[in-house]
């Protein structure tokens, strides 16, 4: 019987593993991979993170995962199938065995959206990157592309048009999903041109992005786009798949859950970006980590368990 599972070891995982073990908990950290870190593990370059600026994103996850085990943090491989609430206790079903614990924090993180296009994969963190506020900065007077049409899209194409020389929008639509104001902003700025009916059918580059292989869809006409990067926002996909019938999730599938992490199920909580939240960034993750441990000693501290 553990005091905490906790679902994930991305970087809310890890914070709340380092949390749990600081606040003398008996807690375990599920992870589905061989390796700490989750999506940070796929990020070139972290910019933002305070402390360790420029940071390569597989480094930071690796001191992540130093400081979890210099205090003898418990890790175990598995994949998890289900969670159950049985009166008080949760069981943690994984593809090897049933763990139960008083209190479960989720961690799974979400998913970026793939265009699934030749190229996606290949420069990832080379040119293709899927958060404007992250990697932004390293486009300055540079050109750039957003491909999607809805608030997200809208956004980080203004966000890149306030350092970007060129910011082009790829939408496969005649018309933007995004809010009315975001898209009057979007269409005053000079240096956007919004390119309708066209989807993206190939990244090409040599050791960066250099150039998007585009195809009207109305009239079948292929192009070449040539741009420094390209930021994909068609959407996040949480991980949230085992916790459904669980605990409340929001119509996009992510778990409801305050700044406390306390989801509408006792003893669950949520944290990083599988949390129903503004702003998902490394930052926040962590805050979120460790925000679920201080809960979850509240919860306990309120059952006197």
């Amino acid at each position: 019987m553990y005091d905490i599972i906790i679902i994930g070891s991305g970087p809310a995982g890890l914070s709340a593993s380092i949390y749990a073990k600081r606040a003398g908990f008996n807690a375990i950290t599920i992870e589905k991979n061989y390796m700490s870190g989750g999506q940070i593990l796929d990020t070139f370059e972290v910019d933002n993170y305070p402390g360790l600026k420029g940071i390569n994103g597989f480094d930071m996850g690796m001191k992540f995962r130093e400081h979890a085990d210099a205090l003898g943090c418990a890790f175990k491989v598995a994949t998890v199938l289900s969670v159950s609430r049985n009166d008080d206790i949760f069981v943690v079903e994984t593809d090897e065995e049933k763990l139960e614990a008083r209190a479960v924090i989720a961690a799974m993180g979400a998913n970026n959206a793939k265009l699934s296009a030749p190229g996606e994969a290949e420069f990832t963190g080379r040119g293709v990157s899927y958060c404007a506020t992250c990697d932004g900065a390293f486009f300055r007077g540079k050109t750039t592309a957003v491909v999607g049409g809805g608030d997200v899209a809208a956004e980080d194409a203004i966000f890149l048009a306030r350092g970007c020389e060129k910011v082009y929008l790829i939408h496969r639509r005649d018309e933007l999903r995004a809010a009315d104001i975001l898209q009057k902003e979007l269409k005053s700025l000079e240096n956007v041109e919004i390119i309708w009916d066209t989807v993206v059918e190939k990244i090409e580059g040599t050791d960066q992005v250099e150039r998007l292989v585009l195809k009207n869809k109305k009239s079948g006409e292929a192009g070449e786009l040539s741009v420094d990067g390209v930021f994909i926002a068609v959407g996040i996909i949480p991980n949230s798949g085992i916790l459904k019938g669980v605990t409340q999730l929001d119509d996009k599938g992510y778990v409801i859950a305050g700044e406390d992490c306390a989801s509408a199920t006792p003893g669950l909580f949520a944290a990083g970006d599988i949390r129903a939240k503004q702003l998902r960034q490394v930052v926040t993750a962590v805050a979120d980590g460790a925000n679920a441990v201080n809960s979850v000693q509240e919860y306990f501290l309120r059952k006197n368990v």
